[in-house]
This record gives structure tokens, C-alpha cells and sequence, in this order.
């Protein structure tokens, strides 16, 4: 789905994030969704981890 926007499709996207929500928020949104996604990931692993623990 997201393969389809191409170049000008993002950065016309990040222009109106920038409008709608500032310079200087849209660094800590960016860094929250950043956040965000390491502690996903880091959940994910601890549970693939537990998995494979209890299968053995």
C-alpha cells in the first residue's frame, strides 16, 4: 500500500504534516513514533524468545 506514494507523494505528505503540526513538533512526534516502534520490536522479540523457550 504505502509502496504506491513515490517521492512527490512523500514529500507532499511530510509538507502538510509540516504545516498542520510545526517545526518544532514535528521532531518529538517523530522521535515518539520512533520510540514507539523500538519498544514494539523489543516486545515482539522478548515473546518469539518465550516461544521458542517453551517449545524446546
Amino acid at each position: 500500500m504505502l509502496t504506491n506514494i513515490g517521492i512527490p507523494g512523500l514529500i507532499l505528505v511530510l509538507v502538510i504534516a509540516l504545516i498542520i503540526f510545526g517545526p518544532k513538533k514535528l521532531p518529538e512526534m517523530g522521535r515518539a513514533v520512533g520510540d514507539t516502534l523500538k519498544e514494539f520490536k523489543k516486545s515482539t522479540r522478548e515473546l518469539t524468545a518465550d516461544d521458542i523457550e517453551e517449545k524446546k
